[in-house]
């Protein structure tokens, strides 16, 4: 493959790193130290087409490629994790899941408000005893004429209080059985649906995370997507397309802790030389610029297997497990290269430090990483 950027994929990338620059670094340490979730940031980026990267012209989104939608989250995690990862979220889970899966009523309905960011989207899977073990789910939908019951609750929800549109998975059959699970579109504002406790978390502090309450809520048949008991399958296979953003995010991460640190390093005196001079930090940064541009490599080639329609599981788990271990590394090695300095918050690596960890347990941990590559390695 070709790993020169294109022409539009550069104008992407100075886009969203205009725009970083100047609407989110600045409010970073607050964001972070209140946990808000600042909605009229993404509203901004839905104006960019930031919000629906991916989603054809014809719903109203960018109509661009993989390529520039790894740029986008990357470019703004290298300034906020928290960010990224909602516009992550937004795009790859509610977005993507309705794009590819919803038919043309419901893609016409929904894509337009969602490529925009007139609506925020939420994705439902996890619950608090199914986290991997998704087909113990007991989040239910229970047909009922025309219409759908949906019953339970999911948590570790982006979005889960403020999202206006949810994809959601319910058991439509019986526990741990092939074909149990359907997905459903849930609007905010229907009876039955609402948020529940948010999470005070480590890092992305700034990225709502909450739980999704249920209670006899009825939706109409027209809002499930696919064929009941699909929902388990569309979920793998938009979990795949999530591993390239948690990938693009974590590689963010990492570019943001290498670049503070690099620069760091050779302000830094000691000694009445640079710290950079000498090798326990040289080595380190060597370190670093390394298993990031290992990493880059990597997502490069998942996003050309994406584009090109060819199987890319395996090498998008490959890049999802290694750029999210390599993310917390480097952003270790960033808080030891700042010192006293990189524990307090008035540097920015300790953000890093600390975002950073979330890459290695959303949308599947580095674990469950490892077993979708054994599985496909094994084949």
């Amino acid at each position: 493959m070709n790993f020169d950027s294109s022409e539009i994929t550069l104008q992407v990338a100075q886009t969203a790193r205009d725009f970083a620059q100047q609407h989110i670094k600045p409010h970073v340490m607050d964001w972070d130290e209140t946990q808000e979730f600042p909605v009229h940031i993404f509203k901004q980026l839905g104006e960019l087409g930031m919000m629906g990267v991916l989603v054809p012209e014809e719903y109203g989104g960018a109509g661009l490629s993989y390529f520039e939608y790894k740029v986008v989250i990357e470019e703004i995690a290298k300034v906020c994790g928290s960010i990224g990862l909602s516009v992550a979220a937004h795009n790859s889970l509610c977005t993507g899941h309705i794009m590819t899966f919803g038919n043309e009523e419901q893609k016409k309905i929904f894509l337009p408000k969602l490529a925009t960011a007139e609506w925020i989207g939420a994705w439902g899977l996890t619950e608090p005893n199914t986290g991997s073990d998704a087909g113990n789910m007991k989040t239910t939908a229970v047909k009922d004429g025309d219409n759908w019951i949906i019953n339970g609750t999911k948590n570790w929800i982006t979005h889960g209080i403020t999202g206006d549109v949810a994809v959601v998975m319910c058991r439509t059959g019986e526990p741990r059985t092939k074909n149990n699970a359907t997905a459903f579109i849930v609007e905010r504002g229907t009876p039955g649906f609402s948020g529940g406790k948010k999470e005070n978390k480590l890092g992305m502090r700034a990225s709502e995370t909450a739980e999704m309450i249920f209670d006899n809520c009825v939706i109409p048949n027209a809002n499930r997507l696919g064929e009941v008991g699909e929902g388990f399958r569309q979920s793998m296979k938009i979990l795949d397309g999530g591993r390239i953003s948690i990938a693009s995010l974590a590689l963010g991460i990492a570019k943001g802790a290498y670049e503070a640190s690099l620069q760091y390093a050779q302000e830094r005196h000691q000694f009445d030389k640079p710290i950079a001079s000498f090798q326990g930090i040289s080595f380190k940064l060597a370190d670093m610029a390394t298993e990031i541009q290992a990493s880059e490599l990597l997502i490069l080639e998942a996003c050309d297997l994406k584009e090109r329609n060819q199987p890319f599981t395996k090498v998008a788990a490959m890049a999802k497990y290694y750029a999210s271990e390599v993310s917390v590394r480097v952003s270790n090695d960033a808080v030891q290269i700042f010192g006293g300095y990189g524990y307090t918050k008035d540097f920015p690596v300790e953000k890093f430090y600390r975002d950073s960890k979330l890459c290695t347990i959303g949308e599947g941990t580095s674990e469950i990483q490892k077993l979708v590559i054994s599985r496909e390695v094994l084949k």
